[in-house]
């Protein structure tokens, strides 16, 4: 544990960088050093201290190598969290929160496509609103119709009508969020779709906005995303749901699942009694006879599932420091 003087030497570091620009990249050597120049450009005017955090997810190519000509650059205070693997977007961008120390945290790809030059704007209108999240909409994206904006379109809606979060534009990597917010929430899987709805479940709605920024056409390398994100989407949805509304109680989810199947088993039950004891009818090759004792399988196993899950559930509370990525080393001019 550190001593009082070690966190005294720590704090003053902490408190004075106000923003942390955190950006996840994966293979991307062509696009790397044109994106710090462009930070750097963006950030000429900002008057307050910042970082640039860029997270590699395991690169195979020269993107590590490229990011490092920065390292201990005058006027870039820049730091490479390279992870052990490729862990995938959302624990890259993980990474990067843990490793940010501003009091703002603001979020973008790494392929050029978001304009860094909209981050002081966002900042500015975070803090006029009073927000704790300020999500970018693509509102005249450069991407294909039928392969991104459609599906895009129709995964916004969906989340927008279940989550109960209404935005233009998930899946934008360009958000600027308040540290002591953002880092109250865990990102797993693939859930940086739904970071908006994660915030949500820490502070109120009404604290999240949206604001339109620039958009670009990728210049170099390929998308590593696919049609085929739009039935992950779809499947994250579910789980996003699930653990909007019983995260801490899912043995209610289950459980009421159970009862219901129960309370039918039991009608059926009930009326088979009444034929066969009371008006004497043959009942052992019925359907219903079968249906009923299926459902009260189902019931007792819907129950007990419940209470494994309300089990686990408190063992997840208990170990929820663990991250979900390993770094195998980081670069910094410290």
């Amino acid at each position: 544990m550190p001593t009082t003087a070690a966190i005294e030497n720590i704090m003053p570091v902490a408190e004075a960088l106000e923003l942390s620009v955190v950006v996840p990249i994966f293979n991307e050597q062509e696009s790397v050093v044109p994106l710090i120049d462009r930070v750097m450009e963006a950030m000429l005017g900002y008057a307050s201290p910042w970082e640039l955090i860029l997270v590699d997810d395991g690169s195979t190519d020269a993107t590590i190598a490229n990011a490092r000509e920065y390292v201990g650059r005058a006027g870039l205070n820049l730091k490479i969290v390279a992870l052990q693997r490729n862990f995938g977007q959302t624990a890259a961008m993980q990474a990067g929160i843990d490793a940010a120390r501003g009091r703002l945290i603001a979020t973008l790809d790494g392929d050029l496509q978001n304009d860094p030059k909209d981050i002081p704007m966002l900042v500015s209108e975070l803090e006029r609103r009073e927000l704790d999240l300020l999500v970018g909409w693509r509102k005249n994206r450069q991407d294909g119709l039928f392969l991104r904006k459609v599906p895009s379109w129709i995964a916004n809606r969906l989340i927008g009508k279940i989550t109960g979060v209404r935005l233009h534009d998930y899946g934008c990597s360009l958000k600027i969020y308040r540290a002591s917010v953002i880092k109250q929430v865990k990102l797993m899987g693939e859930m940086h779709r739904f970071i908006p709805a994660w915030v949500a479940g820490v502070v109120p709605s009404t604290r999240i906005g949206e604001m339109p920024v620039t958009h670009h056409a990728r210049q170099f390398g390929a998308s590593k995303y696919g049609i085929s994100r739009t039935f992950r989407v779809i499947l994250d949805l579910l789980s996003v749901m699930f653990f909007m509304r019983y995260k801490a109680r899912p043995g209610h989810f289950f459980g009421s699942l159970g009862l219901g199947l129960g309370a039918l088993s039991g009608i059926i039950m009930l009326y088979l009694f009444v034929d066969k004891f009371l008006l004497g009818n043959d009942i052992g090759t019925r359907p219903m006879l079968m249906v009923g004792v299926v459902l009260l399988l189902s019931s007792v196993q819907l129950i007990t599932t419940g209470i494994l899950a309300e089990m686990i559930a408190r063992l997840y509370y208990r170990d929820e420091q663990n991250p979900n990525y390993i770094i195998g080393k980081v670069y910094t001019a410290e």
